[in-house]
This record gives C-alpha cells, structure tokens and sequence, in this order.
C-alpha cells in the first residue's frame, strides 16, 4: 500500500510538473487582456481559453505556491513556453505595448500622420481630439484653440488599444511635467507660442536662446517677426500648404503670417522640446534683430546680425553659396 502511495504521489507530481513546465501555446500572435480586479482563477481561465496554458488548474497552482501579485494589462503570446513563464510575466506586468516617437518641432498634423502609421487611429481622429479636447490645457492656455504647443515631443510606449484622444491626453500630461521641472508657471501662452517659433527655426541648441533673443528684441521695438514657420503653419490649418512657400504665399494674409501681422501669431505653431522653452524663458541678451535660419551655411549655423544692412550681406552671400554647390 506505501508502494501504491508512493506511485501515485509520483504520477501526481509528474502530471503537476507537465502542466506547468512543459511548453505549450501558440505559435501565432496571441493577445490576452487581463482586466484590473480579475482573480487569479479568471485569469487561468482567460489563458486556457485563449490557447497560452494547457490547464486552468495548473495555473491556480503556481498562484498558491508562489504567491505572487498578478498584473492588469494586456500581454502578448507567439510561442509556446510553460506555465511558470507565463505566470512569471504577468506577475512582472510585462504587458505588451506599441512604441510611437514624436520629433521635436512636430505640429499636430504631423503628430496625427505619426499616430495613424503606427496603427493607433485615424490622422483625423487625432486632428478631432486635438481640438476637442483643449479643455485639458485650459488653465495654462483659456484661449487655446487646440493642444498645439501642448504635446509634448517623446518617445511613447502605449497599449495596443490605446485612443487618439487617450495619446493626446498623455502627451499633455507629460508636457505638464516637464513645464514643472522648468519652471514654466506665468505666461504660457506666450512662452509657448515663442518656444514653438524657435524649435522650427534652429535644430542647434546652442542658438536657441539667439533665435528667442531676436524674436523678444523685434516684438519689443513693434517690428514684424517675419518668420516662415508661422506662415506655413496658417497655411496648413486652411489646407493650401503644398510643400514649398512662395512670394504669393508671403503675400495672402491668414492669421499667421507674421509678414503682414505684428505680434505673435494667434497660437503655437508646432510642439517644442524642452530646451526651446528654456530658451524661450530665457532668451539670451542680445541687440539681434536678424537671422539666417540654421543650415544657410555649410556648417548649419545660422547668421546674426543687428542691422538690416548686415542681413542682407548675409542672405546674399547665402544665395551664393547655394547657387555654387548647386554647380558642384
């Protein structure tokens, strides 16, 4: 009889074992949500239907014994592996997510073809949220017609059922976080709006705070900011932007064309990084009135001057310099 007993603890054991040690699963992508509050027995139950666990039961069994914390969120199966692995992912939440990066400088509309090639909506879907949802910014900006200027540029690791709208709601809060480490309180709009101007104007971090410095210096002598970016951005929101601006361009009035308006334009016209808020906070002192844009030399730098004069040197030695590489 202690034979027989001590048979059927070892078969019983083995028959334990092969259910949690030995491989089973999918071969195919297979996803399994664990909803937040779900018992352990609903879980195993989830598993075994969905094909990831052979039983049920053995799953209960690696929860009684290791005693873990089992993790909400959705997980990802392609491969057969045992039950102890399984577990052992959702005890660590090693949910599976989808990564979308946004470039410093990106607008909305670049920010809503981004999210629709990444598979998370529609780009008008995300264009609709951008603008409904301003409520998420209306203590910082009251007169925020859209999030623009509020999304913050980063890389971004979401659910794979993640909404355009719940993408702009985290890209707000991370803007929130990073305006509190600067110190970003009084004037938001404004700062924004120049921070914005600058992250389009210059990719060298170095002269953000110049470009900053010729923007405050021309508003404050009432002078018109004259800066391409603004005018590009108004033709985008009407739709006529075809990829190249044009005299005829410069000349049509939207609300953004910082050629023929003095002052700021209405809004940010793209979503800037940290460090161009910086600079925007704290543009450099300088007696700048002019710039060429980086990339007008061979070096990318871009050229300032104070007087008109200087400029126009500096923009006709610029043509020069391409009409000469165009020779090359």
């Amino acid at each position: 009889m202690l034979l027989g007993i001590f048979l059927l603890a070892l078969l019983a054991t083995a028959g334990v074992g092969w259910l949690v040690l030995a491989p089973f699963g999918p071969e195919t992508e297979t996803f399994v949500e664990v909803a937040p509050g779900s018992s352990t027995t609903l879980i195993g139950r989830q598993l075994e239907a969905a094909g990831v666990v052979r039983s049920q039961f053995g799953f209960d069994l690696l929860r009684i014994w290791k005693r873990g914390t089992l993790r909400a969120g959705e997980y990802r199966f392609d491969h057969p592996a045992s039950a102890t692995e399984v577990y052992a992912r959702i005890a660590r939440g090693d949910v599976f997510t989808k990564t979308l990066t946004i470039p410093e400088g990106s607008n909305i509309f670049d920010i809503a073809a981004r999210v629709e090639e990444a598979g998370f909506g529609t780009r008008q879907d995300f264009l609709d949220a951008a603008v409904e949802r301003t409520g998420l910014v209306a203590d910082l900006d009251p007169g925020a017609k859209s999030l623009e200027g509020y999304l913050f540029p980063d890389t971004y690791r979401l659910a794979r059922k993640t909404t355009p709208a719940q993408i702009a709601g985290a890209m707000v809060r991370r803007f929130r976080t990073v305006a509190g480490q600067l110190g970003l309180k009084k004037n938001v709009h404004e700062v924004v709006t120049v921070a914005s101007l600058v992250e389009r104007e210059t990719a060298v971090d170095a002269e953000r705070p110049l470009v900053a410095s010729v923007l405050m210096n021309r508003l404050g002598k009432n002078m018109p900011l004259m800066t391409d970016p603004a005018v590009i951005y108004g033709l985008e929101l009407e739709g006529r932007w075809r990829g190249v601006l044009g005299k005829s361009d410069l000349a049509g009035d939207t609300a953004y064309n910082t050629y023929l308006r003095g002052g700021l334009p209405p809004g940010p016209v793209a979503n800037p990084g940290a460090r161009s808020l910086d600079a925007a906070m704290k543009p450099a002192q300088t007696d700048y009135f002019y710039f060429v844009a980086a990339g007008a030399d061979a070096q990318g730098r871009s050229l300032f001057s104070n007087t008109l004069d200087e400029h126009n040197k500096q923009v006709a030695e610029y043509r020069h310099a391409l009409k000469k590489a165009e020779k090359r």
